[in-house]
């Protein structure tokens, strides 16, 4: 497990994770896209991202932070 907090600025580049992800928002809101499902998002929400899933953070506000928590295997805990 790998704990960090993440702070994009103006775009999120991220490419899909081998190890399934947990985000907590730490300050600001937006959108994040996960699997192509777009869902708003504010400070304490919990977001959850399987492995090998494509996901990222759109229209946040400039104080967007959230702690990114990797865990388990890679390929996921339940492998397709």
């Amino acid at each position: 497990m790998s704990v960090e907090i993440y702070k994009p600025r103006d775009i999120d580049k991220q490419t899909p994770h081998l190890q399934d992800e947990l985000y907590v928002i730490i300050s600001g809101s937006g959108e994040f896209l996960n699997a192509g499902v777009s869902t708003p998002f504010s400070p304490g929400d919990v977001l959850f991202v399987p492995a090998r899933v494509e996901h990222r953070f759109g229209n946040f506000t400039d104080d967007f932070a959230t702690w990114v928590i990797f865990y388990g295997p890679e390929g996921g805990e339940i492998k397709s």
